[in-house]
C-alpha cells in the first residue's frame, strides 16, 4: 500500500516533508500517536508497547516498510522489535542510522572496526528517554572511537512545539544549550536527536554559534530512504498519495499539523 511513517506526535512530519520533497511519487501512510505524546517522558517498556502496537497496525494496513520517525521510539523500541522478530516481507527502520552515517562519514554497511573520525566533541540534544537509553552513544561506538558525546535532555521542548508555543520552545532551547555548554564548552558538532527539533534548528544554531556544525535529521533520513528503496523497490508498495492517521482528535491534530508544516494537512481517526 505505502511506506509507513510513525511518530509519537507531529515531529515525524518534518521527516515526511523531506521525504515528499525527495520522493514526490512515494505513497506514504503517516500515523501519529497524538493521544500519548510525548513519548520522551515515558519509561522504556511503555514506549516499546506503544511503538510495537502502532507499527503492527501499519504493517496490517499494508505497509511493508515502516520508518520510526521518532528518536525516542528508535532508541527504546527498535532493537527489541527486531530481536522479537519482524514478519516476513516487513521491515522497520529507525532514524539514528543516517545521523551516525553523516557524523562518522561512513556507510551503515561498513562493518570495518571502529576508527577515529574528524569530530571529537559532539553534543546530543534529545528527549529524556532517548538520553537515558544511551542508544545513540552505543550505536556510535560501533563505528567510531575517540568521540566524546555530551547529552542534554531537552525537557519541555516537544510539548511546547506540539502546543504551537514557539516562543516558549525557543526559550527552552536556549536554556538547554546553555546547560550543555556548562558541561561541554566547545562542542564541534551538535546532533538534534528528535524529529521535532528541526523546527528549531535556526535557534539551536544561533545559540551554539556558527562554528558548531548542526546535524538535523529530515534531509538525511530522506536521502537514506531514497538509497534504501533504490536497492529494495519491493518495499515501496502500490498505493498513491499521502494519508494521515492520528490516535488523537483529528480536527485538533489537523489544525496543529497545518501550522506545523504551513500547508493544509487533514488527519483521519486511526
Amino acid at each position: 500500500m505505502a511506506v509507513g511513517i510513525f511518530d509519537s506526535g507531529l515531529g515525524g512530519l518534518t521527516v515526511l516533508d523531506a521525504v515528499e520533497q525527495r520522493l514526490p511519487d512515494l505513497p506514504i501512510l503517516y500515523l501519529g500517536d497524538n493521544a500519548h505524546t510525548p513519548y520522551g517522558v515515558r519509561d522504556a517498556d511503555e514506549i516499546f508497547r506503544l511503538t510495537d502496537t502502532h507499527v503492527r497496525r501499519l504493517w496490517k494496513d499494508g505497509c511493508n516498510l515502516v520508518i520510526l520517525a521518532c528518536n525516542t521510539a528508535s532508541a527504546a523500541a527498535l532493537r527489541r522489535m527486531q530481536e522479537a522478530g519482524v514478519p516476513e516481507g516487513k521491515r522497520v527502520l529507525g532514524v539514528f542510522v543516517p545521523l551516525i552515517e553523516a557524523l562518522t562519514e561512513r556507510q551503515w554497511g561498513d562493518n570495518s572496526p571502529p576508527r577515529e573520525v574528524a569530530v571529537k566533541h559532539a553534543a546530543l540534544f534529545a528527549t529524556p528517554a532517548t538520553v537515558r537509553s544511551r542508544a545513540f552513544q552505543r550505536e556510535l561506538a560501533f563505528r567510531a572511537i575517540g568521540v566524546d558525546v555530551e547529552a542534554q535532555a531537552c525537557g519541555g521542548v516537544v510539548d511546547a512545539i506540539e502546543e504551537g508555543d514557539m516562543i516558549l520552545a525557543e526559550a527552552l532551547v536556549r536554556s538547554h544549550v546553555d546547560a550543555l555548554r556548562r558541561k561541554m564548552p566547545n562542542p564541534e558538532a551538535a546532533v538534534l536527536g528528535c524529529t521535532h527539533y528541526p523546527l528549531m534548528e535556526a535557534v539551536f544554531q544561533d545559540a551554539l554559534g556558527a562554528d558548531v556544525k548542526v546535524y538535523s535529521q529530515p534531509k538525511l533520513v530522506a536521502d537514506s530512504l531514497s538509497d534504501y528503496l533504490a536497492r529494495r523497490p519491493e518495499m515501496v508498495g502500490d498505493g498513491s498519495g499521502t494519508r494521515f492517521l492520528t490516535t488523537g482528535d483529528p480536527k485538533v491534530v489537523s489544525d496543529r499539523a497545518t501550522l506545523f508544516l504551513r500547508r493544509k494537512i487533514a488527519f483521519e481517526a486511526a
